[in-house]
């Protein structure tokens, strides 16, 4: 069932059978046309989404799942900051809630152009509440369905951004916040997952650790355990414009992923059979 706010439609949700949220915050490619005049050239074009996340996990819909996209792109707002924009990882670069610069460092607007605190407050109105109001209701629904809930925030991004991080990334980066967003049992059979398939590079809450949509809404002992994988690009398109999917790159992939998952369901199962919510 698609559900879509009709008031503000910056959010389509399809309501799945099983107990799994998947969650893409960033794979909006739209900026409202009358927020574009203060973006350079540069920005209208996007070029920092998630790209085509949408088709790298099209078997979520015969696994059963939920699914939350947004319509607006991050450059309008980032659904996963937290809304007091405090920084996400502390010592690094970091994006805002209104995010002001591109991945490389490049101002995103022209001179003078960047959101105030009042468009900053507007724009948390308009984009990030409705997203998260859908999140939150999605996750207590599974819960109240199932007994427990699985988020998954699914992310990609070039393999390498010197503004961001030194060096190559893994391909594969999950997180659960050192630990505190999932229970060691789902994670472990995650990466068991990993571990078995031994075709991509891995990496358990390295430089991304999960972002406010996996630190707020995981929560074991309330039976909502997050993880966020975020994952090279490079995986399953091309990593520089025009940003093309490569259908036979990401069918090397995508059983790895659709494992994970299901790794994920049936660790969350076991526990609920067992009793067992928290650490």
């Amino acid at each position: 069932m698609k559900e879509t706010d009709p008031s503000r439609p910056v959010f389509a949700l399809t309501k799945g059978t099983v107990p799994l949220l998947v969650s893409m915050p960033h794979i909006g490619t739209e900026i409202p046309a009358q927020l574009q005049a203060g973006y350079t050239a540069r920005a209208l074009q996007v070029e920092d989404t998630d790209w085509h996340l949408a088709q790298l996990y099209d078997f979520l819909p015969a696994m059963g799942a939920s699914v939350l996209q947004p319509r607006y792109s991050r450059y309008v707002i980032d659904l996963n900051r937290p809304p007091d924009d405090v920084p996400m990882y502390p010592g690094a670069s970091n994006t805002e809630l209104c995010p002001t610069r591109f991945f490389t460092g490049d101002a995103l607007y022209l001179e003078d152009c960047a959101p105030d605190v009042a468009a900053r407050a507007q724009r948390r109105s308009d984009y990030w509440q409705p997203y998260h109001g859908a999140l939150s209701r999605e996750l207590q629904r599974l819960v109240h369905v199932h007994g427990y809930a699985l988020l998954w925030d699914a992310h990609s991004i070039r393999s390498a951004i010197p503004w961001l991080f030194d060096g190559t990334l893994p391909a594969l980066n999950i997180g659960t916040a050192n630990g505190e967003s999932a229970h060691a049992a789902i994670t472990q059979a995650v990466m068991d997952v990993c571990l078995a398939a031994g075709k991509f590079g891995h990496v358990l809450n390295g430089r991304f650790k999960g972002g406010y949509i996996t630190r707020h809404y995981g929560r074991p002992a309330d039976h909502v355990h997050a993880l966020q994988l975020e994952m090279c690009q490079n995986l399953y398109m091309q990593e520089e414009a025009p940003f093309a999917y490569d259908a036979a790159l990401a069918a090397q992939v995508q059983p790895q992923l659709c494992g994970m998952l299901q790794a994920a369901l049936n660790a969350g199962a076991a526990l609920v059979a067992g009793g067992k919510y928290g650490h």
